[in-house]
């Protein structure tokens, strides 16, 4: 997730007067809902001199409940976890649309992006080297939140008689809050749905698309380059959407052959990249993770100190792998399997990715190569002029061994928004059946207008609108680990009786790739 850590680019709106007006117009309306809207979502807690918001000591608490009342099994569970990626227990007969990895790439291209790289910047000015050590253990703690959400999102979905799968917050969260009576629970799961549709037509749409366009254009040029002109900016918005529709269309089992071609793709260079830089200043490592330490507990000279440097590691890991938000649980659901849990299991390598290990990749380089230019940022914050350009100062860091990384950069951030960009047109669709049917005129009609706004986002910033879609999307928080919270029973029998069944076997016998098996046979 990336809305937090970038502002949008100016794309080519004001060369046309009509254009900066209809977008003027909306900021205008949006604005005073959009402040009193993030106010009440973003409620700030202060210690001492660092306030941070409410929502993300929420998602941390959570984290920190769910390791303990799960027995720490995102540590424990990794071996397991790493059997159900490879397919050990899976059976051809197991309903669903997608295998494990497809499901689990589907979800990681929606949190893998800008956050990885401007996020981790951005931290590393706010909070200096001892950031990273608590964005390692927020990461962490999101483990256990996406085992336990994931787990639910499969448990309770809906396989429809043509084999399409809707699952989610949209289906656990309905039995969670049943003991509060009919409306209320159909009013939360409703709040929920309308915030991910929000979002992902705002956030997850408009803005990747604006960013990849802001890339590729400073990659040519910038505004004097062939892509400067408004004109330039629509026809690159109607490609963009003609590609986003060549691989939504085909619905998750597109997205997910899609996902798993690009994700690991993406992911093995951005890391190859980053492990040049650690290799080619190899005798800095040991200082460097010594800064990392010694900044995680001694942060003198940086505002808030050891408190403030901690905040600043959750909030960014918070902010990046979108554990507890529920958005990834809605990609999971479409997974083949019998067993919920086993799913569980697959989501916890999500965190696991995104943020314990790109995300501390990227810091890592930062400390190692980026001296000068991170000294600055924490200077500038410091001073009180704010963070630096997180991109900027990553792009800078990676400059010093590889000169020529930052054109790469640049396409690597355009494909991580693009991946983002599918990955959400799924999620908004999900919340668009559930608000409006899941007929084919109802899907045709929600994928029209989300490629429209694809191209809409390409050439217009809408600020306020997107600060408006950043909020809502955290309300997602609130509601989604509220109904975890009062489903995790229910999760705990699974997880005991699927650990029970690997341990005796059972679970071998089942994950046979026999034609034959009856699925009658199948737990």
């Amino acid at each position: 997730m990336s809305i937090y850590l970038a502002m949008p680019a100016q794309a080519a709106s004001d060369e046309i007067g009509w254009l900066a007006a209809v977008e003027n117009a909306a900021d205008t309306v949006v604005q005073p809902v959009a402040e009193i809207f993030s106010s009440v979502v973003f409620f700030p807690i202060t210690i001492g001199e660092v306030s941070f918001p409410a929502v993300v000591a929420w998602l941390i608490a959570a984290g920190v409940i769910f390791t303990v009342y799960f027995g720490f099994i995102q540590f424990r569970g990794l071996k397991t976890s790493h059997e159900v990626i490879r397919g050990h227990y899976s059976s051809k007969s197991d309903p669903g649309e997608v295998p494990h990895f497809h499901a689990l790439t589907s979800a990681l291209s929606g949190t893998v992006g800008l956050g990885n790289i401007a996020g981790v910047g951005a931290a590393m000015a706010l909070g200096g080297p001892g950031a990273t050590f608590w964005m390692i253990l927020a990461g962490l703690l999101g483990m256990a939140t996406k085992f336990a959400e994931c787990t639910l999102g499969v448990k309770y979905r809906e396989v429809h008689a043509d084999g399409t799968v809707t699952g989610g917050p949209f289906k656990y969260l309905p039995v969670a809050f049943k003991k509060f009576g009919r409306i209320p629970a159909k009013t939360l799961t409703g709040i929920f749905a309308v915030s991910i549709l929000i979002f992902g037509i705002a956030g997850g749409n408009m803005f990747q698309a604006n960013q990849t366009f802001a890339q590729v254009q400073n990659v040519t040029g910038g505004e004097d380059g062939p892509l400067g002109s408004a004109g330039a900016a629509v026809i690159f918005g109607v490609i963009l959407a003609a590609l986003v529709a060549a691989v939504i269309l085909g619905g998750i089992k597109s997205i997910g052959a899609t996902t798993s071609k690009l994700v690991p793709a993406m992911g093995i260079i951005y890391v190859a990249a980053c492990l040049f830089v650690i290799l080619a200043n190899l005798d800095h490592v040991p200082a460097a993770l010594a800064s990392i330490m010694a900044g995680a507990f001694h942060a003198e000279g940086l505002t808030g100190g050891v408190v403030g440097v901690m905040i600043v590691g959750f909030q960014r890991a918070a902010f990046s792998n979108e554990a507890g938000l529920g958005s990834a649980a809605i990609a999971h659901a479409a997974v083949k399997t019998h067993r919920p849990v086993s799913e569980g299991f697959v989501a916890m390598f999500e965190p696991l990715i995104d943020t314990v290990v790109i995300c501390t990749m990227t810091a890592l380089a930062i400390i190692i190569a980026g001296a000068p230019s991170l000294q600055a940022g924490m200077d500038s914050v410091q001073a009180g002029n704010g963070a630096p350009d997180g991109v900027i100062l990553t792009s800078d860091a990676f400059a010093t061994a590889l000169p020529w990384f930052p054109a790469v950069l640049a396409v690597a951030v355009s494909l991580f928004a693009f991946s983002t960009l599918i990955t959400w047109s799924y999620y908004g669709l999900k919340a668009w059946g559930y608000l409006f049917g899941r007929s084919k005129a109802s899907e045709v009609t929600y994928k029209s207008i989300f490629l429209f706004f694809t191209v809409v986002g390409t050439v217009l910033t809408f600020t306020q609108v997107l600060s408006f879609a950043d909020a809502a999307l955290f309300v997602c928080a609130f509601v989604n680990l509220l109904g975890v919270y009062l489903l995790l029973p229910v999760i705990k029998r699974e997880m005991q009786e699927y650990l029970a069944d690997r341990k005796s076997g059972k679970l071998k016998v089942l994950g046979l790739e026999d034609e034959d098996l009856e699925p009658s046979t199948l737990p």
